[in-house]
Order: C-alpha cells, then structure tokens, then sequence
C-alpha cells in the first residue's frame, strides 16, 4: 500500500510543478493571455497617429547667463561680488536682445538698437566691475570663453616652467 501512495504522491507533486512552470512559462514569454492565441506582445490593427515633437522652449536670459557664468567666472578669475555683479548686469541686457528680438524689426533698426544695447552694457559693466576685470571681460567677449581659458592654462604652464628652473 505504502507503495501505491508513494506513487500517487510523487504524481500529485508532479502535477503541481508542471502546472507552477507553465504558468510561469505563459507570463515570461507572452504565450496564451487574453483569449489564448498569439506569441508576445499585441499590435493593434488600428494604426496610431504619430504626434509632432514640440520644438525646444527657448531658454530664458537668466538660464543663458547661468548657464555661462561658471566659464566666465573662472576664465576671468572673479569674485563672487564681481560675479554677481556681473551676472545681474548680463541678465538685464541679454533679456533687453530677447525683446528685441521678438519684435522682429528690421535690419537696420536691429542694428541700431544692439548697439544701444551693447554701449548701455558696457558703461554699467565699467561702472561696476574693476578696470582690469572689465578689459579682460571685453577680451573674453573678442576672444571667446574658449580661447580664454586655453590661453590662461597656457600663461600657468609657462609660469610653473620658471618656478621650476
């Protein structure tokens, strides 16, 4: 009898484990779902109507100056009251060029009023910030941030040579 029981048992188990292994088999691969036909993942028939990507938002003249000032700060070698100052100055004018921009005028008042623009810049730039920091800002703006920088690490190259020697 022990015999007959054993067998019967080991049956049961078996039962039970093909039933847990193809379940697990349905849900892992995609097999049977809803209705029981087809293998993985469903298309619908009805094609989807693809949507326009929106064009990127233009960024504001606070994100432009944030995103410069780091380069600027470092390339000019600034303080954080000459970076504020700075920066606060950069903010003002860039979002005056926004507006103008906006309005669309033509070339020849574009021009006009960039100019007015840059020299209002520059006076209160000249104002607020030292006479050394100010030339080297108006380099940086000739130069680029790039160049810059490229030239300062050079400078400092040359500067450890001497120490060395």
């Amino acid at each position: 009898m022990k015999v007959f029981n054993n067998a019967v048992g080991l049956k049961f188990v078996f039962a039970i484990v093909l039933c847990f292994i193809g379940s697990e088999t349905m849900a892992q691969y995609g097999y049977g779902g809803r209705g029981g036909y087809g293998y993985g993942r469903q298309r619908s028939a009805v094609p989807q109507a693809q949507t326009a990507q929106k064009p990127p938002e233009p960024k504001t003249a606070e994100q432009i100056v944030d995103d410069e000032m780091p380069s600027i700060t470092e390339a000019l070698s600034l303080n954080e009251f000459e970076s504020a100052i700075l920066s606060s100055v950069l903010k003002k004018y860039v979002q005056e060029r926004i507006e103008a921009q906006i309005l669309k005028l033509p070339p020849e008042k574009m021009r006009e009023v960039y100019e007015n623009i840059t020299k209002r810049q520059d006076e209160e730039l000249r104002a607020g910030l030292p006479s050394e920091k100010y030339e080297a800002f108006v380099a940086l703006q000739k130069d680029g941030v790039s160049k810059t920088l490229k030239k300062k690490k050079k400078e400092k190259k040359k500067k450890r040579k001497k120490d060395k020697t």
